[in-house]
């Protein structure tokens, strides 16, 4: 079965970019020991857009899907002190892996 790819686009303002990146660096580990996760990246943008891609390969959709109703609902629920989000919007889209390479040698 192959794996799965969510990219989470977050459009993030100029302005909210650092505290973007904060966030993220603050929760580096926050998904590393969730069943089925692979790899992770956070991906700034360098022109011509203001959105930030949010990389993360699953073994599978059912391993996504325990995360997202698990750890990253948790992560995301709060009270009225919870900080307003960096982020202006937010659209994810879904793909399977079905060719990959990786350095000879590696």
């Amino acid at each position: 079965m192959p794996s799965v790819v969510k990219i989470n686009v977050l459009t993030v303002p100029a302005e909210q970019r650092e505290t973007l990146e904060k966030r993220f660096a603050s929760r580096a580990h926050a998904v590393e020991s969730s069943d089925g996760f692979e790899w992770f990246e956070l991906l700034r943008p360098v022109e011509g857009t203001d959105d930030y891609l949010v990389y993360t390969r699953w073994r599978d959709e059912e391993s996504f899907q325990a995360w997202m109703e698990g750890p990253m609902k948790a992560a995301h629920q709060g009270g009225a002190d919870r900080p307003k989000p960096a982020a202006s919007g937010s659209t994810v889209w879904s793909f399977e892996v079905v060719q990959q390479a990786a350095p000879k040698g590696a």
